[in-house]
């Protein structure tokens, strides 16, 4: 990727200092902790997607070998660990109020969804566990249940729970509505669509794992689990479970993915809290992968139905969708992003005058919904695109002109959105143009032909989309420095890498405004025990956070260091220069280094900052193949033109965006959770029934960067660890409907797996 770069001279090659440990197997993920007399747990979960339980019988995993005790829904109560915090807490549509149901860590009375913990068997090894939760009996009720959901807000539909009427957990509104019907009334066109953004789980590479141990004296809880950062975590245990915060305590090393997934809280973490407290001793639970995809919390699962309205030169004037949320069974602490960050981008990259969206959010007997890499603004980005590729097709204009004639003109930036938010600065046209180029998109005629003749049908997407990243919910973010006598300078951080590079990216940053080799900068994350503020990652913040901090941090030891060095010397602060490492005068031949200001004791400080949102942007074009025989469809040309503000690290900027576009294709091609509509069961509990993104799926990916600045934060860049998958959904599933469109297939839902594409040109046929 071709950059910008406004760093001094490097004392670094740019390569992650991490990377050694991760691949050579010495890292330490959840599962590897271990503590001295540690027990086992394993959790008996829900084969019934709802059920009353009529009786959990213990007995004969108790008498079995090994087993301390079992743990059930009555001990959960007893604790009171029943209430989950979750952040739909603003009035919704004409005052409503969310209507959460109180979720048991280990469900008592009622289960809700197939995989819940209904208890905790807890032995001297794994094994033992594992047999002896065969041997506990749960009697149900069996109860209808509801999977869709449609069908939980269809007129006459079965009530799931008495405290939930119509199967509406929320509703609210965004925009107005007045003024987009009358917009509608008198427009040229109105194009007209229903989308699915599908359900998904996120698969992170490490299973989820916690080991919890208590300490009686202290009344301390200590967890290894995998996280995003300990803010936000150790908030959510606290809020369920009413242990103060100061009593939880995190480690957590390295984190094999995240995705938004290792955000929240879990059930089982606090029964875990539980046992370890009931037993005296530490207790350890790793996770199956059958168990991730039945209680990890899914993403997407979004539905959205509007219209797009214009005038007859192909300007809009008015959007309005109505938007159905899927959130499962329970509200998940990650759940409000699929309504906030919708509401954030709802214009897309467009200048539309009158925006409404109503959401809905059903109750249904599904695994609950979390924040998953994007959090809605994948999901509104796709719908938006769809809409305006559909609008091009109705009104027999191009796809790139329909856009340009649209865009949010550079000069409007700071842009005011109709629904509130304030997007910065951006170049639409210039991002489109460039990726035109990139993409040859003049010479894409010529290349169709060639596909026809090859028997293939060939389709080219154009995606330009813009997301809101970077503000967080703490009040601040916090980072310490620590110089040593050595000359090393340690960065601690709240925030989480889960293979990001955060090693790499603070120290690059630290070791740049130092003016210093990077070997001697050492990134700390999550310490235990840490009273730093700060935003956990997750919404592509962490460089805008916590990376301005660490700027902010380095030029605050350069300034303590000048008056420290001044007293040396004997001289004012003002006398004093900076460079390399090295504090000097012209008014004294003695230097003063930085080691040297740490000879007496440590020399610790903190910084902080707080941020505004930025918004990264990007157009993404994209061609696809599909051979008409077997409808097996094939990405054969990847462009992508990013602006995420000023590039830190070009290699690690290049791998979020790679991933993050394997990640939307594998949603694209193949990924889907499937309930069965009759029984609630889930058809996708494995790797044997789930398709995930494989290597060759997208072989080459073309990319650039178009970067406006961000004005937003000191370091001037703008978050890039979901703008991937933000972009590659909508432009991969605009090129497959460009291929099938020529054939009269009108609309197609994701996955666009093989055989759903062989059937609509079967039925075409």
């Amino acid at each position: 990727m071709d950059s910008l770069d406004t760093h001094g001279d490097h004392h670094h090659d740019g390569k992650r200092v991490e990377d050694f440990r991760l691949i050579t197997g010495v890292g330490t993920y959840a599962a590897d902790w271990n503590a001295p007399g540690q027990l086992y747990g394993c959790f008996v979960r829900s084969d019934h997607a709802h059920a009353e339980i009529i009786a959990v019988k213990t007995a004969n995993a108790l008498a079995h070998s090994g087993v301390k005790q079992v743990f059930t829904g009555a001990d959960a109560v007893a604790a009171g660990y029943i209430r989950v915090a979750h952040v739909l807490a603003g009035p919704g549509r004409n005052g409503m109020k969310a209507r959460a149901l109180d979720r048991p860590v280990l469900a008592h009375g009622k289960v809700r969804f197939v995989g819940e913990a209904v208890a905790l068997v807890v032995a001297d090894s794994a094994a033992a566990a594992a047999d002896a939760a065969e041997l506990v009996e749960v009697e149900y009720q069996a109860l209808q249940s509801i999977t869709h959901p449609e069908d939980a807000l269809a007129p006459g539909a079965l009530q799931l729970d008495e405290a939930v009427p119509g199967n509406l957990v929320y509703e609210t509104e965004a925009g107005n509505e007045a003024a987009v019907a009358a917009a509608i009334k008198g427009a040229a066109h109105v194009t007209r669509l229903r989308i699915d953004s599908t359900r998904v789980t996120p698969s992170p590479m490490e299973p989820r794992a916690a080991l919890v141990q208590y300490n009686p004296a202290s009344g301390e809880y200590r967890f290894n689990v995998c996280t995003q950062g300990v803010t936000t975590l150790r908030k959510m245990v606290s809020s369920w479970s009413g242990v103060a915060e100061d009593k939880l305590i995190f480690e957590a090393r390295d984190v094999g993915g995240g995705f938004g997934q290792r955000t929240p809280a879990y059930p089982e973490y606090l029964a875990l809290m539980i046992a370890a407290r009931s037993l005296g001793k530490p207790v350890k639970w790793v996770s199956t992968r059958v168990e991730a995809f039945l209680t990890d919390n899914h993403g997407r699962g979004n539905i959205a139905e509007g219209e797009l309205a214009m005038n007859s030169q192909g300007k809009f004037v008015a959007f309005r969708l109505n938007w159905i949320a899927d959130m499962g069974a329970y509200l998940s602490p990650g759940s409000a992003g699929h309504i906030r960050n919708t509401t954030t981008c709802l214009t897309g990259v467009y200048k539309i005058p009158a925006l409404y969206a109503l959401f809905r959010v059903p109750l249904t007997n599904t695994t609950p919904m979390g924040s998953y890499r994007g959090a809605g603004r994948p999901d509104i980005a796709y719908v938006v695109e769809r809409f305006v590729d559909q609008a091009a097709v109705d009104m027999g204009i191009d796809a790139a002109e329909i856009r340009r004639r649209n865009f949010i003109p550079p000069e409007a930036f700071p842009y005011k959105t109709p629904t509130g938010s304030t997007y910065e600065n951006a170049d639409l046209p210039g991002l489109l143009a460039q990726a035109l180029k990139l993409a040859d998109y003049a010479g894409f005629a010529a290349r169709r032909v060639q596909s026809e003749a090859a028997g293939k049908l060939r389709g080219i997407g154009i995606s330009v989309v813009i997301e809101g990243s970077g503000a967080g919910n703490a009040p601040t973010d916090e980072v310490e420095l620590e110089l040593d006598a050595s000359g090393t300078v340690t960065v601690y951080t709240v925030s989480k890498s889960q293979g990001h590079g955060h090693e790499t990216t603070m120290a690059m940053i630290v070791a740049d405004a130092l003016d210093i080799p990077m070997a001697q900068v050492k990134v700390v994350q999550c310490a235990p025990g840490s009273k730093l503020q700060g935003n956990h990652t997750g919404g592509s913040r962490t460089t805008v956070g916590v990376g301005s901090v660490c700027f902010l941090a380095a030029h605050k030891l350069i300034e303590e260091g000048k008056s420290l060095a001044a007293l040396e010397l004997k001289l004012e602060p003002s006398q004093i220069q900076y460079a390399k490492g090295e504090f000097r005068s012209s008014q004294s031949p003695q230097i003063v280094k930085l080691a040297d200001l740490a000879k007496a004791k440590t020399l610790k400080l903190m910084a902080d900052g707080k941020f505004g949102s930025t918004f990264p942007n990007g157009c993404h074009i994209t061609e696809v193949e599909i051979d008409k025989d077997t409808g097996a469809p094939q990405i054969v040309s990847y462009s992508a033109v990013d602006d995420c503000g000023n590039v830190i690290n070009h290699a690690i900027v290049e791998g979020q965006l790679h991933g993050g576009v394997v990640q939307g294709a594998g949603q694209v091609f193949g990924e889907q959770i499937v309930y069965d509509r009759k029984t609630g069961q889930p058809l996708a509990a494995s790797f044997m029934d789930y398709i995930m993104p494989r290597a060759g799926l997208v072989r080459e990916l073309r990319g650039e960067e178009h970067p406006t600045i961000s004005k937003v934060s000191p370091l001037g860049v703008k978050g890039v660890g979901e703008s991937g998958c933000t972009a590659s959904i909508p432009s991969l599933v605009n090129a497959v409907m460009d291929a099938l469109r020529p054939l009269g297939v009108k609309h197609l839902d994701m996955p666009m797996t093989s055989s759903r594409l062989w059937s609509a040109i079967q039925a075409i046929k």
